[in-house]
């Protein structure tokens, strides 16, 4: 017969491993920041004093983590790239499985009219690709690496980011939408639905 005790601790095993499956980091750290506390109750329960300070540890690195996600500054960016850099095309080409799981319809082999690499913390994060008319842009690609999904690159790009865009002078920019998926994204980063159906935000 399995004490109560020992249920706890599987409990937190199982929320552990669960972390260490994620791709998002924010997902990540939210999920292991249950498995330290429920392990830190495990070693509480059975009384040992290495877990329960190898868990107050954890638990504080899992909080210092998500606390300056939600409320400290985060370094995120964007920069118009040309469309036929190189690192652009090895960037797409690599993650291009990835993209068609939410646009499938997307064509990367094709060089496009306006593109953005998003950065965070200095480092590729994801991107943007469209073509131009005027002041007018519309998104083909707008992707983000699973680790960054949950650290708001759209709505600072979007929003206080957009700045990038009406530097090079757009002041509207449509997406067709894409898969139910893509367009909840949409949704929530300030796009409204058009009168043809695509969605549009105006800067």
């Amino acid at each position: 017969m399995f004490a109560w005790q020992q249920l706890v601790g599987y409990a937190a095993s199982a929320l552990v491993v669960t972390s260490l499956s994620m791709t998002s980091l924010l997902r990540l750290r939210m999920i292991s920041l249950a498995g330290s506390l429920t392990f830190l109750t495990y070693g509480l329960l059975i009384e040992s004093v290495p877990i329960v300070l190898t868990n107050i540890a954890i638990t504080f690195l899992n909080l210092r983590f998500l606390t300056r996600e939600f409320r400290g500054p985060r370094d995120l960016g964007a920069v118009v790239v040309p469309p036929e850099s190189p690192f652009l095309r090895d960037f797409l080409h690599h993650h291009a499985a990835d993209i068609r799981q939410f646009q499938p319809d997307v064509d990367l082999h094709e060089p496009t009219g306006f593109a953005l690499m998003l950065t965070r913390d200095g480092l590729p994060a994801g991107v943007v690709l469209g073509t131009r008319d005027d002041t007018h842009v519309t998104i083909h690609l707008d992707y983000v690496l699973p680790a960054h999904r949950d650290s708001r690159l759209g709505n600072w790009l979007y929003g206080p980011g957009a700045t990038v865009f009406r530097r090079a002078g757009v002041e509207t920019i449509t997406s067709a939408g894409g898969s139910d998926t893509h367009r909840g994204y949409l949704r929530r980063v300030g796009f409204t639905r058009g009168a043809r159906d695509e969605w549009v935000l105006a800067l």
